[in-house]
């Protein structure tokens, strides 16, 4: 990549460096990534706090609601003073906090088929981590069909689960869950009204993050074509292999449209 790092880079990145996965050349390769995180609530909380701590040179954040007392039990982004201010300018602040000079985009708004193409426009990766099920569908079709990789994840009570799509190369959402009939939570990938423990949400967000820096570095195995399930009661993680859904109509018509651009 063109241009080197900074002093100061050099300093603030020095742990990341030192890893023998990432060194100079992947510490630019955050620099100059782009990562969209729709949905600011549990999940998002750790993720956008540990993608800009490691460097991701541009974040867009996505999200219509505002901080809510019942949010602060796990969503970290957040504290009482923010009560009632929209999560996605809260979000910006927080993240520049940890370092001024990461670029913010904000869309106080809901992710979806209409302005998927607009707010996907130049991102590397994704990470999902909305809290009802049209947005974690809109948010695996644009992507599957624009070819961009990403992160879902969701939690519940105790247990959580994640795995990251590649388009074209791994199963996605819909080849693994179908179209599930919607249902309303409460900011963490699927909670609703149940309990959440906060650092249940915590530990998904943070995996999120990590797939989203070996996404963007190109090192280590993605958690592509496996689900990743976790029960904190019993500290056990499960990898479960995801076989392609041949009947998935947006895998389908993904190749179909990767087929008919061959020259």
């Amino acid at each position: 990549m063109d241009g080197g790092l900074s002093e100061g880079d050099r300093a603030f990145f020095r742990r990341n460096i030192l890893l023998e996965e990432m060194g100079e050349d992947g510490q630019r390769k955050l620099l100059a990534s782009r990562v969209l995180l729709v949905g600011l609530g549990g999940l998002g909380s750790p993720a956008l706090l540990y993608l800009t701590a490691a460097g991701v040179g541009e974040m867009v954040v996505m999200d219509g609601d505002r901080v809510e007392p019942s949010n602060l039990q796990r969503q970290i982004l957040y504290g009482e003073s923010d009560i009632g201010l929209e999560k996605a300018v809260c979000a910006r602040d927080r993240a520049r906090r940890i370092r001024s000079d990461v670029r913010i985009s904000i869309h106080p708004g809901r992710f979806s088929a209409h302005n998927a193409r607009r707010i996907l426009a130049g991102c590397d990766f994704v990470i999902e981590a909305t809290d009802n099920l049209e947005s974690k569908f809109a948010v695996n079709d644009a992507c599957v069909a624009l070819g961009v990789p990403f992160s879902h994840a969701g939690v519940t009570g105790l247990q959580g689960q994640t795995l990251t799509v590649v388009p074209g190369r791994s199963p996605c959402v819909r080849c693994v869950f179908g179209d599930l009939p919607d249902a309303d939570a409460d900011g963490d990938g699927g909670g609703g009204e149940q309990g959440i423990l906060g650092p249940v949400a915590g530990v998904m967000g943070a995996i999120q993050a990590v797939e989203a820096v070996k996404c963007l570095v190109g090192f280590g195995q993605l958690l592509a074509g496996q689900l990743l399930t976790w029960n904190a009661r019993t500290m056990d993680f499960r990898r479960v292999p995801l076989p392609p859904e041949p009947s998935c109509k947006v895998c389908r018509k993904r190749l179909g449209e990767l087929l008919d651009d061959e020259p």
